[in-house]
């Protein structure tokens, strides 16, 4: 494929990818040419998303991994280096909400694994993996997906927000640190998905409706319609992109109106 949006030969690790949004960018990503490592708590939901790729003719391996522990990250990340030596395309895509209601509630231990898994693992697996990036001089893409909630204030999913506000912050710290050595940090901020996640919030036509209201396109997004950017900011085409936030969210934050 002698493409702007060719992947060929490339690596791509993604986490929260047996489902949702990582499994969109992941077959999306091994259909333009990556070999992809599938990577979420549970092996056997891993395995699927591999076989798929496989029975398209891709390649994918599963390594399982709680985010929460930095170990385990780490490990990860050794074993996708040993197994094809190179780590081309980093998607922290996996997240947590545990907690639905106004901050003033909020426990200390929801919001503490909040911030610990939304944040403080992003920045743990951008900061093992760019070293590696930089020693092999290729280059790299480091691409977190975060959130519309980043943009916006709330009193529903306030911590979650804020974790999402976070890591926007943190790929332009990533871009600016690590820029030189020509890797390239962005962040993705999706709208409504219809995704597990976010079931609660599609699922019934009533809310899905109230939820989508003030979106330009008056529906809820697909994952594969997520899965396209992440493409684009790990291939050729994104090459000159760094340090930003790609809102995809259905025309929500430009279509303002006045009650």
């Amino acid at each position: 494929m002698d493409s702007l949006f060719d992947l060929t030969g490339k690596v791509a690790l993604i986490t929260g990818s047996s489902r949702g949004i990582g499994r969109a960018i992941a077959l999306r990503m091994a259909q333009h040419g990556a070999r992809v490592v599938v990577s979420s708590r549970k092996a056997e939901a891993c395995e699927k998303v591999a076989a798929e790729i496989r029975a398209a003719g891709g390649e994918a391996i599963v390594v399982p991994c709680n985010i929460a522990e930095k170990a385990q990250l780490q490990a990860l990340v050794e074993a996708t280096l040993k197994q094809w030596g190179a780590i081309d395309a980093l998607v922290c895509n996996a997240a947590v909400n545990p907690y639905f209601g106004p901050n003033k509630d909020i426990p200390d231990d929801a919001f503490d694994k909040i911030m610990a898994c939304n944040i403080k693992s992003n920045h743990w697996l951008c900061e093992m993996v760019a070293p590696h990036m930089a020693a092999r001089k290729q280059g790299g893409a480091m691409i977190i997906v975060s959130s519309v909630g980043g943009l916006i204030g709330t009193n529903l999913i306030g911590a979650y927000n804020i974790s999402k506000a976070a890591d926007m912050q943190l790929a332009r710290n990533l871009a600016v640190e690590w820029g030189e050595a020509n890797i390239r940090t962005n962040c993705i901020a999706p709208g409504l998905i219809k995704t597990d996640f976010a079931r609660a919030l599609w699922e019934d036509p009533t809310i899905s409706k109230k939820a989508t209201q003030g979106y330009a396109l008056k529906r809820v997004g697909d994952p594969d319609e997520i899965a396209g950017a992440a493409v684009f900011l790990a291939s050729r085409a994104g090459s000159f992109m760094t340090g930003q936030t790609m809102v995809i969210d259905g025309g929500g934050m430009v279509n303002f109106q006045s009650v």
